[in-house]
């Protein structure tokens, strides 16, 4: 029950998301596709939030997941909606421009 609760409450410990982009885990931006022109991280995918939903099959439930958006809200988003969907290894990473090494 705490662990459920300190997940739910974001507490526990951090996560290294640079070392796990350096180990290969897959950024996924769910911005717009105007937004991603604008400016992403290199290697990253776009999936929109409002098609992901269309698109899991797209990527590999046992991959690690990083997701990003412009402030973090639709990745949040993003990675409950995976999640829910099976996938296990899924990271808000907030905003894309916080992911750049």
């Amino acid at each position: 029950m705490l662990t459920l609760l300190k997940n739910l409450l974001g507490i526990g410990p951090k996560v290294d998301l640079n070392e796990l982009m350096a180990s290969g885990a897959l950024v996924v931006d769910v911005r717009t596709p105007a937004e991603y022109k604008d400016g992403h991280i290199k290697g990253s995918i776009n999936l929109p939030l409002q098609t992901l939903s269309n698109n899991l099959n797209k990527l590999k439930k046992d991959q690690v997941i990083i997701t990003c958006c412009r402030s973090g809200s639709r990745s949040g988003m993003a990675k409950r909606l995976l999640k829910a969907n099976g996938f296990e290894q899924v990271h808000n990473g907030g905003a894309w421009t916080s992911l750049k090494a």
